[in-house]
């Protein structure tokens, strides 16, 4: 693909500020068409950012011929949606996570993705940074050993600002550390590790009647060694922001010292300590945040013909796996 690619962004909230500034900081693609259902905020969305295609038809954006990827920063539970409408009109598509609310909806989105041979990304956009391939590389080295226990935490104090048909924490925020989760198991055990897992979870619920705190543990068995492997992750969305993931290995342990969610250009930080020995402490340095990454990943991805990023990045089967794990620690509140 020679020609520089066009985004069109459904939604005007502050995440596609967020990505506006990375698509214009990473400065090899274009920031060409906006849609948004309240004038007002979308006039300004457009107006800050030069902005010459405006829409307030989500559905005309996505059928202008000459958009290339399509960004949606709707609400969780429209994702499904606006993926299958974009996949339909043969649009490369970056949807903010969670990729859906249930797996039938995220089976449906998924399948037209498939169907329509088009490049597909969920926001994921920390597991495109630098940070994450510094701590993969040291899993993978087998510097701790066998992964035997994860334990993660994330906080932020997003409920009022969050629509409440999302559905709550889990969907929010529980879908980084669950995420992170997948990643490390999958590259340590394999995909069969997902097969047979057990689920525990215990919560509370807001004014919205969605789970606004959580703490869940995961029981996977691991087929290999017959050795299970525990995952332990406690999320709020009432306070904070407070992140933590601390990874127990055989022979050692990784502890993320900085929020691994939120990646920028310094200062992301991890400890590692072989039992018995002195910890080293690394500090990982980067161009810029994880949706600078994200956005380079995508253009690249598809300058070279591609659907789908490669690991550490989600695949579109990651993604189904980890709203796998969503959704079952959402229906064990029940």
């Amino acid at each position: 693909m020679s020609k520089i690619l066009n985004w069109g962004i459904i939604g005007t909230s502050f995440i596609s500020d967020v990505m506006a500034d990375a698509i214009l900081q990473e400065g090899k693609t274009c920031l060409y068409a906006v849609a948004g259902r309240s004038a007002k905020p979308l006039a300004e969305f457009a107006k800050k950012y030069h902005i010459g295609h405006v829409y307030q038809d989500y559905d005309a954006l996505i059928n202008d011929s000459n958009i290339d990827i399509i960004y949606i920063a709707l609400p969780n539970h429209l994702h499904h949606e606006f993926i299958i409408k974009a996949a339909n009109a043969g649009k490369a598509i970056l949807c903010e996570k969670s990729l859906s609310i249930d797996m039938q909806k995220t089976e449906r989105a998924l399948t037209a993705v498939d169907n329509n041979k088009v490049f597909f990304a969920e926001g994921l956009m920390y597991l495109t940074h630098p940070f994450i391939s510094t701590i993969m590389q040291h899993i993978n080295h087998n510097v701790i050993g066998n992964i035997r226990s994860i334990h993660a935490q994330y906080c932020a104090p997003i409920s009022e600002f969050v629509n409440p048909q999302s559905k709550g924490a889990l969907f929010n925020l529980g879908c980084y550390p669950i995420s992170l989760i997948q990643l490390l198991l999958q590259q340590s055990f394999g995909d069969h590790i997902f097969h047979d897992f057990h689920v525990s979870a215990t919560g509370t619920r807001g004014n919205d009647g969605n789970i606004c705190e959580s703490s869940v543990q995961f029981r996977f068995m691991n087929l290999e060694k017959q050795k299970p492997v525990m995952a332990q992750v406690y999320t709020a969305e009432t306070y904070g922001l407070h992140a933590s993931v601390t990874i127990l290995g055989e022979a050692g342990r990784i502890e993320l010292l900085s929020n691994p969610w939120l990646p920028e250009s310094s200062h992301n930080t991890l400890r590692v300590t072989q039992y018995d020995k002195e910890s080293e402490t690394i500090d990982v340095n980067a161009e810029g945040n994880g949706f600078l990454y994200q956005v380079r990943l995508i253009r690249e991805a598809l300058e070279q013909g591609h659907t789908a990023l490669q690991r550490p990045s989600a695949r579109p089967s990651d993604s189904h796996q980890i709203m796998k794990m969503l959704t079952a620690w959402y229906d064990s509140h029940n």
